[in-house]
C-alpha cells in the first residue's frame, strides 16, 4: 500500500515534527467526506499539544484524537509516533456527528 508524504513543521508531545505520512486506510468508507487536504489541517491541530499514548507496538505510539473542532464539524483522528523518528504517520481520519 502506497502512503502518501507531506512536509510540516509542528511540535507534537514536545517533538519536532516534519512530515506527515498518512495511509490511504481512510479512504475505504469515509472518501466521500476526507481527503489528504483535511487530514493536514486537522494534523495541524495537533500543534502544540500533548496528547496520552492510547496503545504501544514495539517502537510505534499510537494516539486516538477526538472531537477535533475544524469548520464547524468534528472529527477522529487516528495517528502514531514512532520512536527516534521526526514523522506523524496518520491511520484513519474521519467525521464524528
Amino acid at each position: 500500500m502506497i502512503r502518501r508524504e507531506y512536509p510540516v513543521n509542528i511540535i507534537v508531545n514536545a517533538r519536532q515534527i516534519t512530515k506527515v505520512v498518512i495511509d490511504r486506510h481512510y479512504e475505504e468508507k469515509h472518501e466521500k467526506a476526507i481527503n489528504d487536504a483535511l487530514i493536514l489541517r486537522l494534523v495541524d491541530l495537533l500543534n502544540g499539544g500533548t496528547f496520552p499514548v492510547q496503545d504501544r507496538d514495539g517502537v510505534y505510539e499510537y494516539y486516538v484524537t477526538d472531537q477535533l473542532k475544524l469548520a464547524g464539524k468534528n472529527y477522529k483522528l487516528v495517528w502514531m509516533l514512532e520512536d527516534d523518528q521526526l514523522y506523524i504517520g496518520v491511520v484513519n481520519a474521519y467525521r464524528r456527528k
